[in-house]
């Protein structure tokens, strides 16, 4: 990999310094990652697995191995097949340096509660799923996560209120937020002010069609700018990373 930006003093970016979380954290810190395409599209026939190359990948299983906890919509867990995460070898001793859990949970927005104990979510995962979910979500929903070891936090009556979902992953200590969409997840975090950085993959193809984007909603929030904090290109794939304003 080649560094784009800010201009590289060695050969190549140490991935673990450029994708490290602030140290010292006090509070949640939310880092949003997504691949499209050069025309916005986020997924090819359903998922965002046609976008991805091995740059990206190399990219996202090391986000992953820095993170408390990878926090995710319920349709894109279903859509893409989520299941509980596994580190390779290097990862699990990344995790190890940093003084991290052995693996991060991964914790699934859903207002109706969706989730099974018999889901790969529950069953086939080396450390449980949290649930994020509502007061009004099915009452006999939430009690068979509970009773499976599941965590069942609720944030808000009707739907899920974000603010309060990252405020109480962080009460549990989960402050290295990694949210991997989808795009109705990341605009209401847009929405919140939550989003502190983005991670954003462009990849080298073009999709057209029904496609959605990254973040998608019925009303414009206002723009809300972010800073290019470094840009990485892996063969003809360019790697972005965008932080918050400062102030």
């Amino acid at each position: 990999m080649d560094q784009l930006w800010p201009l590289p003093e060695l050969p190549a970016p140490d991935l673990e310094a450029l994708y490290d979380y602030p140290a010292d954290l006090r509070e949640p810190f939310v880092r949003a990652n997504f691949v499209c395409s050069m025309d916005g599209a986020v997924t090819v026939e359903g998922r965002s697995a046609g976008l991805s190359d091995p740059g990206d990948r190399t990219v996202f299983a090391l986000q992953r191995a820095m993170a408390d906890v990878i926090m995710v919509g319920a349709g894109t867990a279903r859509a893409e097949g989520y299941r509980g995460v596994r580190l390779p070898a290097e990862h699990a001793a990344l995790r190890r340096r940093l003084g991290l859990s052995g693996v991060p949970p991964i914790a699934v927005v859903t207002g109706t509660c969706w989730l099974t104990p018999q889901h790969v979510l529950v069953a086939d995962t080396a450390v449980p799923p949290i649930v994020i979910t509502v007061r009004n979500a099915p009452a006999e929903h939430r009690s068979v996560l509970a009773d499976a070891g599941v965590p069942v936090l609720i944030a808000g009556e009707d739907r899920v209120d974000v603010a309060t979902a990252v405020r109480l992953l962080g009460e549990r200590g989960l402050n290295r937020v990694l949210c991997e969409g989808g795009p109705g997840l990341f605009t209401d975090l847009i929405a919140a002010d939550l989003v502190d950085e983005l991670c954003l993959t462009i990849s080298p193809r073009l999709v057209a069609g029904p496609a959605g984007r990254i973040a998608a909603g019925p009303r414009e929030l206002g723009p809300r700018r972010l800073r290019l904090a470094s840009a990485v290109h892996d063969e003809d794939a360019l790697l972005l990373r965008y932080l918050r304003e400062a102030g």
